[in-house]
């Protein structure tokens, strides 16, 4: 049952487990350590369902065949990453910042399992000297008058920033200050 709306209850009123689901529960924010947890608590969600994932700071909502990422208020998490090599995923990028800080040259690979939902994006900023490379793998990544599904793009200089928008299973939009290598 999906949530049933707001109803106010009076003094001396049965409450039914239908309405305590369909009132309460199916429209109350449930907090869980990572989606596995969320899976095994909720058996059969409820479309409109809400939940908060801590392992990925994430809210979604169950749009009645599966769980949705919703940016709160339009902000991005940012996350810092001082790493050389990293492969896009749904779970703990989309939707997100991301600041590359490596002096050193940084891989950031898109791929068929990174598997975004159209409309979501990812912005991307080399934020240390160490220059940022976008490199397809399988997905097709457009940009820079170029379309690739095994190229790579760099992003321009340090404090440079480039946003990857999903406009389609496995196709990608790579946005701003970029270059085709």
């Amino acid at each position: 049952m999906s949530g049933l709306g707001r109803k106010v209850f009076t003094a001396g009123e049965v409450l039914a487990a239908a309405d305590v689901n369909g009132y309460l529960m199916d429209q109350t924010v449930m907090v869980f350590a990572d989606a596995a947890a969320r899976t095994a608590a909720i058996a059969s969600p409820s479309e409109g369902m809400p939940s908060y994932l801590i392992d990925t700071s994430s809210f979604e909502i169950y749009d009645g065949s599966a769980w949705e990422s919703v940016a709160a208020s339009g902000l991005a998490s940012i996350i810092t990453d001082a790493t050389t090599a990293r492969t896009l995923a749904t779970a703990t990028d989309l939707g997100k910042t991301i600041l590359f800080t490596n002096a050193g040259a940084t891989t950031v690979t898109v791929n068929a399992s990174t598997d975004f939902t159209v409309g979501a994006r990812v912005d991307i900023i080399q934020d240390g000297a160490g220059v940022v490379t976008v490199t397809a793998d399988g997905a097709t990544i457009a940009a820079a008058e170029v379309s690739t599904t095994s190229g790579s793009f760099t992003i321009g200089t340090q404090y440079s920033a480039a946003t990857l928008l999903c406009v389609a299973t496995d196709e990608y939009r790579l946005i701003g200050n970029i270059e085709a290598v």
